[in-house]
């Protein structure tokens, strides 16, 4: 199967493309990343993954982490492989990316883009998806401060344990 068509990445761009839910995509697309054999932070899911959290953050007017997370994102997109650019629009991915750095450093108030799909497949896919996914409304307080909003006591334990194995 090809990493685009993966049902969790079918979700990310569901996520992204419908309702800017950022921190969904970068939920869904932590759990692929992480269950793949040897991902590393080169793996392109890991782009994706920095492409959500870039987009969260210059949404709630973090232009720094912005700044610094959507860098990455423009200097990690240009090395993927030929065939992680046969289904999304990768020359406008790019020069959307390019534009939102610029934008954030001039602190300019934020404004999405899609994820332009190319393939026909994957668009299937993603139409079939989004029939059954429950999203939130677009541009809602739960939408734009979701960190804000979660149960984090399963990642502050397992971040505690994490500590207690590196003593």
């Amino acid at each position: 199967m090809h990493l685009y068509h993966h049902p969790l990445f079918v979700q990310f761009i569901v996520y992204f493309n419908n309702n800017q839910d950022y921190f969904e995509c970068h939920e869904v697309l932590e759990e692929y990343w992480k269950s793949i054999p040897l991902s590393d932070k080169e793996h392109p899911l890991a782009t994706y993954i920095l492409l959500a959290t870039g987009m969260y953050h210059w949404r709630r007017n973090n232009f720094a982490g912005a700044s610094r997370t959507l860098h990455k994102v423009a200097k990690r997109l240009p090395t993927f492989s030929t065939s992680d650019k046969s289904e999304i629009d990768f020359q406008q991915l790019i020069i959307h990316v390019n534009d939102s750095v610029e934008r954030v450093e001039k602190e300019y108030p934020f404004e999405s883009f899609p994820l332009a799909i190319i393939s026909p497949a994957l668009q299937a896919k993603i139409e079939l998806a989004q029939q059954s996914m429950m999203l939130l409304p677009f541009g809602s307080e739960a939408v734009i401060h979701k960190h804000m909003r979660r149960d984090r006591s399963d990642i502050l334990r397992e971040r505690d344990e994490k500590k207690k194995g590196r003593h």
